[in-house]
């Protein structure tokens, strides 16, 4: 009889202590293996291994492309690199970002769905957004166990209530009360269900090859969700809608995918951006006008001066509008990261 021996963790902003907490609480002989995605920056070289390692009692690694898996082993996923479960082994890879994320939560998530079905156990910890919360979805649709921390319990509350807002998760605790709650869990069978429907687990299928090799478009990502006017705020590829209950999601035909508050999150930066150029061209265009007009101005040509200096000014007060506007847009993307729900 299989076991629920596949753990898979997902966590960002504050997920560090809700960790160590969880792991500490591990016993030496635990039967289970642990996969871990920590939201890192690309040039960020993670040391959470060696701080897993120091609170745990079991062996924390970075893995290599194609290691086994072994029981009682936590690996971690490197930075700029998604972390994908295959049967009996570690892939390491750098497809396409998944919610502005590589690696992403629901990368790792949704490639143990597929391939370990009922016998995974999904965790989520504190964190923003919601990267992961299609992939617990996904999880418990293929039989696995969902358990989310407690937000109350949270450094940072917002992801797991995002994931309770569309999982119904089977645990909802403390990350100090995982380790006992998984400890007992790998200890029990696990039966066999799977909820999803044919095309479901097609379409499931295919976004985990997205994740390891990228070349969606030619896999037929397009003939999977209902098409849309919008594009991909990274590479401006076509982007699918994709509904899984009352979530959506959307992948461009590259492979970026995104849920609904990471696409506007990513859109929000791309305006914010676009105004600072904006704005900069404006001053710019300031900056020339008003040295064109002092020139004239010095050989006597002060129709010419007036001129330029009026349009000089001209440009400086649309400077200053676009100035305020940034700023408006830096808090209304701050809001959108936030998730707060004025947006």
């Amino acid at each position: 009889m299989q076991r629920r021996d596949i753990i898979v963790i997902g966590a960002s902003s504050g997920g560090v202590m809700a960790l160590k907490e969880l792991v500490s609480n591990l016993p030496a002989d635990f039967k289970g293996s642990v996969f871990i995605v920590l939201h890192i920056p690309a040039y960020s070289e993670s040391r959470l291994p060696w701080i897993l390692e120091k609170a745990s009692k079991l062996q924390a690694v970075h893995p290599k492309d194609g290691d086994q898996i072994e029981p009682g082993k936590i690996y971690v996923a490197v930075n700029d690199h998604h972390l994908i479960v295959e049967e009996g082994k570690v892939r390491v890879k750098r497809g396409p970002k998944e919610n502005r994320f590589r690696p992403s939560i629901d990368a790792l998530f949704r490639s143990a769905a597929y391939v370990y079905g009922s016998r995974v156990i999904g965790i989520i910890l504190s964190g923003v957004l919601n990267d992961g919360v299609s992939g617990l979805w996904t999880i418990q649709q293929q039989g696995g166990m969902a358990i989310v921390q407690d937000p109350d319990d949270a450094e940072q509350p917002q992801l797991p209530e995002n994931t309770l807002e569309y999982v119904h998760a089977d645990y909802t605790i403390s990350a100090l009360d995982m380790g006992p709650i998984i400890s007992a869990l790998v200890t029990e069978p696990a039966p066999e269900r799977n909820k999803f429907t044919s095309q479901q687990l097609k379409l499931l299928e295919l976004e985990v090859i997205i994740a390891t090799k990228g070349n969606a478009f030619e896999m037929g990502i397009m003939d999977m969700g209902e098409f849309t006017p919008f594009t991909c705020p990274q590479c401006h590829g076509a982007l699918v809608r994709l509904v899984e209950n009352k979530f959506i999601r959307f992948r461009c035909h590259t492979g970026h995918a995104y849920t609904a508050s990471s696409l506007l999150a990513e859109l929000s930066e791309v305006v914010e951006n676009k105004l600072w150029q904006t704005m900069r061209g404006l001053e710019e265009m300031d900056m020339l006008l008003s040295s064109i007009a002092d020139q004239y101005k010095e050989l006597g040509n002060v129709q010419a001066s007036n001129l330029f200096r009026s349009k000089a000014d001209e440009s400086g007060k649309r400077a200053q509008l676009i100035h305020d506007l940034v700023f408006e847009q830096e808090q209304y993307s701050e809001d959108v990261r936030l998730n707060k729900e004025d947006v």
